[in-house]
């Protein structure tokens, strides 16, 4: 069977991770590189595959079976509208829009046209992720009651002196780091339904925040709270805890979620596991049963290209759709209107 031909737009830092992904591929193979800037030349000249300076030409000389876009986030609309009009899948990296309403737009069209859109938020593909989802739908826990999670890392002062934008309001962690962990958030308790939120930027006094403490509370019920911190010198981010992205130090005796039911709770991504043997004996006067989740530890970015492949062959429905970048955006933009004008901000129920 001959493999399906994945082009990828935008030879950046995410670009080219996907590059590497394609070209490592199984069941795939990176067909051409699509970027206007002379570095762009480097890394097709590397991979030995066409390089393009537009979708349009891609489109009218090379038509692959899939586009991955990993252009700057104020052009995925307009990307995302050409791989629509020319029928080719594509997995759109997140956000799926720079605004709300951009990415309804993007939602009506796709539907409208039936289009494939894969949105890139890669630890869906996280084969931690995965089992602890498989932990909690077994109903080991009991009715989900809380979730806590954290990001809490260091940026350095680098990262603000390199691009000053970093420093001013609509960047910060909560639009630049937060949608990472609203999609994991849902993953693992269902959907948000109501956000609210305060915002500190006292550490560094820059416009933007640096630190937000959130509450959530989820469609079922359950309740979450949430730390997120740029300045905070912990460890207690994925990054940091998963293994997966091996650019970050990993530390074995941190987590960053725990997810807690009527009957147990679940560390993730250390996968400790706390129940009750008895649900009807339940006290905290009684000792839980304790153990660790078996589970694999793999590059999300690997098995989102698989997944693309598939989804690119029209095998299978994304698992992370148009819609759900959607909703993962709505719930990040009402994060910063509750941080701003200190209410709780209900979501829209679809």
């Amino acid at each position: 069977m001959s493999k399906t031909r994945i082009a990828v737009a935008g030879a950046g830092y995410i670009g080219q991770a996907h590059i590497g992904a394609a070209a490592a591929s199984d069941t795939s193979t990176l067909s051409a590189i699509v970027d206007p800037s002379p570095a762009a030349k480097v890394v097709a000249e590397r991979e030995n595959v066409p390089l393009y300076a537009s979708l349009e030409e891609l489109f009218e000389k090379d038509k692959p079976d899939g586009v991955v876009i990993g252009t700057p986030n104020q052009l995925h609309v307009a990307h995302a509208m050409l791989s629509l009009e020319a029928g080719v899948p594509m997995l759109l990296e997140k956000p799926i829009a720079p605004t709300v309403a951009e990415a309804e737009a993007l939602v009506r069209a796709s539907e409208k046209a039936n289009g494939q859109i894969l949105i890139g938020h890669h630890r869906a593909h996280s084969p931690i992720m995965a089992k602890a989802r498989q932990v909690i739908d077994s109903g080991v826990l009991g009715r989900l009651v809380a979730v806590t999670g954290s990001a809490m890392f260091v940026k350095p002062d680098h990262y603000f002196a390199d691009a000053p934008w970093r420093r001013e309001i609509g960047s910060g962690p909560i639009l630049l780091n937060m949608i990472h962990e609203v999609h994991n958030l849902r993953m693992l308790c269902g959907d948000i339904v109501a956000v609210q939120a305060f915002k500190s930027h006292s550490t560094r006094d820059f416009p933007v925040e640096d630190t937000v403490a959130i509450n959530l509370r989820f469609e079922s019920g359950a309740l979450g709270t949430f730390m997120l911190s740029d300045t905070a010198a912990s460890a207690r981010s994925w990054e940091q805890t998963s293994q997966e992205n091996k650019a970050y130090p990993t530390y074995d005796d941190e987590d960053c979620y725990l997810v807690a039911g009527t009957n147990g709770s679940l560390a993730i991504p250390t996968m400790r596991l706390k129940t009750y043997a008895r649900q009807e004996d339940r006290s905290w006067w009684k000792p839980f049963e304790a153990g660790v989740v078996g589970m694999v530890r793999d590059d999300p970015i690997k098995h989102q290209m698989e997944h693309f492949g598939a989804v690119a062959r029209r095998e299978v429905a994304p698992l992370v759709s148009a819609r759900d970048g959607l909703k993962n955006l709505r719930i990040t933009e009402a994060i910063v209107t509750a941080a701003r004008q200190g209410t709780v901000v209900e979501l829209p129920r679809d």
